[in-house]
């Protein structure tokens, strides 16, 4: 129960970020790629830092990383928070290129830090649970913690940064870091052995231990399909939230609290995903659902693209959720059933390395096409052109990865 509030404290702290880091670049700036910049530098750090917080998690108290990662960010985003407060009030955003170059640094700076830690603490989380649960009831307990993330970090999370928002600016990242300290006391709290099991002499160097990992995954056939198709679902999904951004606030005159609210309602799609996942698998085998699940999301990117109002493009969000968290229940129990626990970390961060290396990208890509597409639509259309790119790109890599996905889970 207190690994689960403490999830869910970490993930209510992200869900407020989620809306105040992207309205805030917003505020700084309307130029499209540069508002994508900013929240892309919390996704950046699964690039770079992915493979050496794997090593970490197999050679630490996993823990005691995630009590020290939750505290770092708690610290960075206290500062964030005053470093917006120091330059209240924001002059109006400039249409290309940034207002106000040191605060948006500043900010960008402390994303990237946010990012480094969060890197190292999901992926201990995540190695972690394994060591709490048994092997049988992997599935319950993922999709009851993506149920609880989904809350947090999708549903009250950004309801709550949205009124926050419109409150102080500057109150959603404070709340944010006393979100994070309280669960890094509750992780401190918990009993047990949570080092990975003991491994070989000769693996002890760093390059060994990173080389194991990538040749459990290289040769495992069903892991790979799981982290092309997850990377480049992640891909289009960051490329299409971004967007979201300013479709609503130009496109379907919305403002923060619609926003938050639209985000809040796609949350509770994810909370049923993560209720239905164990019922759903009973009706269903575990390779069709997957299947259906990776497809999902496409016509949800449509429907945003040509949504009339708010209230559907919330309906969209719902459903895009909702497929979300049944395909990653699937995908992480899967994943943490197979590979052992002394190499559990390494495996974890090759994965990542990719899956959640690809987040970045798609936001950055999201704002180049919004400018270039700039140059041949009206902006009103161009604001819409990413949702068309992720809902092709979806259908093409749901489509390659059909037949794997079938045989794999069997």
């Amino acid at each position: 129960m207190r690994f689960a509030a403490a999830v869910g404290l970490a993930n209510l702290g992200d869900g407020i970020a989620v809306v105040a880091w992207a309205w805030t670049a917003s505020l700084l700036t309307r130029d499209p790629l540069w508002i994508a910049v900013l929240p892309a530098a919390l996704r950046v750090p699964w690039v770079f830092f992915a493979l050496p917080s794997g090593i970490l998690a197999d050679r630490v108290d996993r823990r005691r990383l995630i009590v020290i990662c939750d505290m770092i960010r708690a610290g960075a985003y206290g500062i964030a928070g005053g470093a917006i407060l120091l330059n209240l009030p924001l002059a109006d955003p400039a249409l290309e290129g940034i207002e106000n170059t040191s605060l948006y640094a500043a900010l960008l700076c402390l994303g990237l830090l946010i990012g480094c830690a969060e890197v190292a603490r999901d992926n201990a989380a995540q190695s972690m649970l394994p060591a709490i649960v048994p092997s049988e009831h992997l599935e319950r307990s993922n999709g009851l913690l993506g149920g609880i993330e989904t809350v947090g970090n999708e549903m009250a999370g950004p309801a709550v940064g949205a009124f926050l928002i419109a409150l102080f600016l500057p109150s959603p990242f404070l709340v944010v870091a006393l979100a994070l300290l309280l669960a890094a006391l509750l992780t401190a709290s918990l009993s047990g052995n949570f080092r990975a099991q003991a491994r070989s002499e000769e693996a002890r160097h760093w390059r060994s231990e990173l080389v194991e990992g990538f040749r459990f995954v290289i040769a495992h056939p069903m892991l790979r399909i799981l982290v092309l198709v997850t990377g480049f679902w992640n891909f289009f999904a960051e490329m299409a939230v971004i967007a979201l951004v300013l479709h609503l606030q130009e496109n379907l005159s919305a403002g923060a609290t619609t926003y938050g609210l639209i985000l809040a309602v796609g949350a509770v799609g994810g909370v049923v995903g993560g209720v239905v996942v164990a019922p759903l698998l009973k009706a269903f085998s575990t390779g069709l659902l997957a299947q259906w699940m990776n497809l999902a999301a496409a016509p949800m990117f449509l429907l945003i693209a040509f949504a009339p109002g708010p209230i559907t493009v919330a309906a969209a969000m719902f459903l895009f959720y909702l497929s979300g968290i049944v395909w990653n229940t699937l995908s992480i129990s899967y994943r943490q059933r197979v590979v052992p626990d002394g190499i559990r970390g390494r495996v974890n961060s090759v994965y990542r390395l990719f899956a959640w290396g690809m987040m970045p990208l798609g936001l950055v890509v999201s704002g180049a096409i919004v400018n270039l597409a700039s140059g041949f639509f009206e902006r009103e259309t161009a604001l819409t052109v990413p949702f068309f790119v992720a809902a092709f790109g979806v259908a093409i890599f749901a489509a390659f990865s059909w037949r794997p996905l079938g045989r794999g889970f069997q």
